[in-house]
């Protein structure tokens, strides 16, 4: 006797697809939350280890490595503050950060604005020479810039490290704000100046406040350049009062010994000022500060 298929209806195909549909998306959710499981863990792990090891003894680091120590101990933080004055290399660090920062702020504005928005002879050529200063290896201007910060008579100052970091922070500043000010609509400044404002009122009443999300991340940029930076400050920095962070934490290895815990607590101390300065201009840069700019 034959057999005869049940005929699906209309409410049967759509209750199918709709679970087949629930399905994919219920697979596609679980691939992209384990996805995203393992990208936080390598990005984690390595600042969890770093936390856990400048708070473990030395016998734990080197003899029983483990996600956990079986003793909490502060004595790294203890010896690095009281017996190596790291606190003056983070005070060192934050004076020519924040100095080289604020520098390359209001130097690269008027830089970058004078690029996009005027006019004049080999301007294109400028906008390169710009770059390829940026693009030029450190290793190459580190002899022309010691002979010149010792006939200004600035070596072993923090005044003359400034200088020199300048040369590297300078270039990279205006050409990322020359992106962000080129996004800004030409016609707002016009506007602007036909209700009476200045060309520099222009700048600061409508240029740099529409540009904050960019001027933001250019100060992230120059200021995690200029805190993390070795090679010169390693060149031009003698004296142990004036070192920098990472000079502090360089000068903590002694010849093959490598003190992981010292080190461990100097890498956790130098990033909190770089975090706080992340977490503090971050509602700058994901906040829609062209929002409401043009009126309908």
């Amino acid at each position: 006797m034959a057999t005869t298929t049940p005929i699906e209806t209309p409410v049967e195909k759509k209750a199918k697809r709709q679970a087949s549909l629930r399905r994919r998306t219920l697979v596609i959710r679980i691939f992209t939350y384990a996805m995203l499981v393992i990208t936080i863990a390598f990005v984690l792990l390595p600042i969890y280890w770093m936390v856990i090891t400048s708070l473990k003894l030395p016998r734990e680091i080197y003899r029983v490595p483990s996600l956990w120590p079986q003793v909490f101990t502060s004595n790294n933080y203890r010896v690095l503050i009281v017996e190596k004055e790291f606190l003056v290399n983070i005070r060192n660090s934050l004076i020519v950060a924040g100095t080289v920062t604020m520098i390359s702020l209001i130097i690269s504005s008027f830089a970058a604005y004078s690029v996009v928005r005027f006019k004049y002879k080999f301007k294109g050529i400028i906008g390169r020479i710009i770059l390829f200063a940026y693009l030029t290896p450190t290793s190459l201007l580190f002899i022309p810039l010691s002979i010149i910060v010792a006939r200004l008579g600035l070596g072993n100052s923090l005044h003359g490290l400034i200088i020199v970091y300048l040369t590297f922070s300078l270039p990279l500043s205006t050409w990322l704000l020359q992106g962000y000010f080129r996004n800004v609509p030409r016609e707002l400044e016009e506007q602007a100046m036909v209700d009476g404002s200045t060309r520099l009122g222009a700048l600061f009443r409508i240029l740099l406040p529409l540009s904050l999300p960019g001027l933001a991340a250019v100060a992230i940029f120059t200021f995690t350049g200029a805190w993390n930076e070795l090679l010169l400050a390693l060149i031009f920095i003698t004296s142990e009062s004036k070192r920098t962070v990472p000079l502090g934490i360089n000068y903590l290895i002694t010849s093959d010994v490598l003190p992981w815990g010292h080190l461990m607590a100097g890498a956790v101390l130098s990033s909190l000022p770089v975090m706080l300065l992340y977490f503090v201009a971050q509602r700058f840069m994901v906040s829609g500060a062209t929002a409401g700019s043009v009126k309908g």
